[in-house]
């Protein structure tokens, strides 16, 4: 089977879903997530964007030695040298530039001619490869480029140092056969040792579809995000172009080197850490992924897994647990079946792990393995947030008038308690009404939502939120078996997230300011 290069991109377009902003801290540890799912190349960033950006793959490339460590640039030097300044730790570096290729971007995006676009990237792609030798170049709307220009555009790429051809539908236009018969044309006129790529938009739902296509067609590169997130209605989901080379390989004869036992820890953290919930029906890691209502699913499925199911949950990091925990379990146990999940945990951490379990385990008779990622994931979150506000305590009054809520809040900077109460038009924005006046930062909740971690009427509720400060989108994440308790964890989640950024803008150097703006 021919090998296919899982290329990793929810933390440069992934982060570009509006709302789905990271901070440094987060990045990093989503990257150490990738490198045990095993990708073959992360794309860290986009260093001239921003200084934030730029920390942040910088110093995932300085961590990370065993997974390629992209930074992407636009086709001007300046982009190209800080993304190769960003670099400057990593030990397999990876320089990825763009230019616009479709008619509409070079005249209404770049305002620049053909000949001038492949002068361009002539110098770009020859600047970068004088600094990194492994050198990816996208031109930018491949799926709307007259295809005899595109060919010259790569061809020209690859003669000043590319190695890999990305072939971008920055939009979502094309249509499989489309894609296909591009890929056909471009490789049978281009270098067999250039690696082709595929970078597909989801706008028409065809995101996995058109990847598929491409690698059918002689593509090797998948670029591909976690959960499909990304730009508008998102990219190609890895877990899910992962697990149909897993499960119809033998058809494909493709491969990938995906451990595939990760998918289901990463996806959670990403949602977490991102504050985009997974749809409950979404293939492979939504929660209904492996649910059966139908009375004749159920049937089938207790007598043979495989009459309804093409995927063992075991095979996406869901084991059928043999040895149910429950309050009488013990650390031991908790180890193991942490370790079965993907979870490493220092004795400190575990010993924090296992007083979290213990304390969800008196209010539910079995804790399964959703309940743990959620666990687990929750308190990873508050390590890499500081926490300037967190929950002392909560009591909601509800009856014939209006509900009213009463917080006390642990403020983290003075070790002092704050109390207060509000009125609202449900317990739930009671809450968030007291927590508001008491912190002081003037937002507005603009979303909300709610869910269930597994069935039955002990179960956990995780609430993922997202409130507006200063034109910025801030997500916060709670998990509790009290609903009303994961809707004030989520929001002061959120409220410390703005907390750290007031902390640490006043920090960013002039140096770092002319690194670039946000693009």
């Amino acid at each position: 089977m021919d090998k296919v290069l899982i290329f990793d991109t929810t933390l440069r377009d992934g982060e570009q879903s509006p709302g789905a902003t990271l901070n440094r801290t987060e990045k990093l540890q989503i990257a150490h997530a990738l490198a045990k799912l095993n990708v073959d190349i992360i794309e860290a960033g986009f260093p001239y964007s921003s200084p934030g950006d730029f920390a942040a793959v910088e110093q995932i490339a300085s961590e990370i030695a065993d997974t390629t460590i992209c930074a992407l640039a636009r086709a001007t030097e300046a982009d190209i040298n800080t993304a190769y300044k960003a670099l400057q730790k990593a030990k397999k570096p990876r320089i990825h530039t763009f230019i616009g290729s479709s008619d509409i971007h070079l005249e209404h995006k770049l305002r620049i001619t053909k000949a001038q676009c492949l002068e361009k990237t002539a110098k770009m792609v020859g600047f970068a490869a004088s600094l990194v030798s492994d050198i990816e170049f996208s031109p930018e709307d491949a799926g709307r480029a007259d295809r005899h220009f595109l060919l010259e555009l790569v061809q020209t790429a690859i003669q000043a140092g590319a190695k890999t051809i990305n072939i971008p539908d920055t939009v979502g236009f094309i249509t499989p056969d489309e894609f296909s018969s591009l890929i056909v044309f471009l490789k049978a006129q281009i270098d067999p040792q250039i690696v082709i790529s595929v970078h597909c938009h989801n706008d028409l739902g065809l995101a996995v579809a058109n990847s598929l296509a491409a690698l059918s067609a002689g593509a090797r590169q998948v670029e591909c995000t976690i959960n499909g997130l990304g730009e508008r209605a998102g990219n190609c989901a890895l877990e899910e172009i992962v697990m149909i080379l897993k499960k119809r390989g033998d058809l494909l004869k493709l491969r990938s080197d995906v451990d595939s036992t990760q998918i289901a820890r990463v996806s959670h953290l990403v949602s977490n850490l991102t504050g985009f919930a997974v749809q409950k029906n979404k293939a492979i890691v939504g929660a209904n992924a492996f649910a059966h209502e139908s009375g004749i699913h159920q049937d089938g499925v207790l007598k043979h897994r495989s009459t309804y199911e093409i995927i063992d949950p075991a095979e996406i990091g869901l084991k059928t647990n043999k040895l149910p925990l429950g309050p009488r379990s013990g650390k031991h146990a908790l180890k193991n079946r942490l370790a079965e999940l993907g979870y490493a945990l220092t004795e400190d951490e575990l010993e924090l792990a296992y007083k979290a379990f213990k304390d969800l385990a008196d209010k539910k008779k079995d804790v399964a393995d959703r309940d743990l990622i959620s666990l687990i994931d929750e308190r990873q979150r508050e390590t890499v947030t500081e926490t300037f506000f967190s929950l002392e305590s909560l009591l909601i009054a509800c009856g014939s008038g209006l509900p009213t809520a009463s917080v006390s809040l642990f403020r983290h900077e003075d070790k002092s308690s704050l109390r207060g109460s509000a009125l609202g038009t449900g317990p739930v924005d009671a809450v968030y009404q007291a927590i508001k006046e008491l912190v002081g930062i003037p937002n507005e909740l603009i979303e909300f939502s709610v869910r269930s971690v597994t069935e039955g009427i002990d179960a956990q509720g995780e609430v993922t939120i997202r409130v507006q400060y200063q034109n910025r989108v801030f997500s916060g994440y709670g998990t509790d078996t009290d609903i009303l308790k994961a809707c004030a964890k989520a929001y002061l989640n959120a409220l410390n997230r703005v907390c750290q950024l007031q902390a640490t803008s006043t920090q960013v150097t002039e140096d770092q300011l002319v690194i670039g703006e946000r693009v």
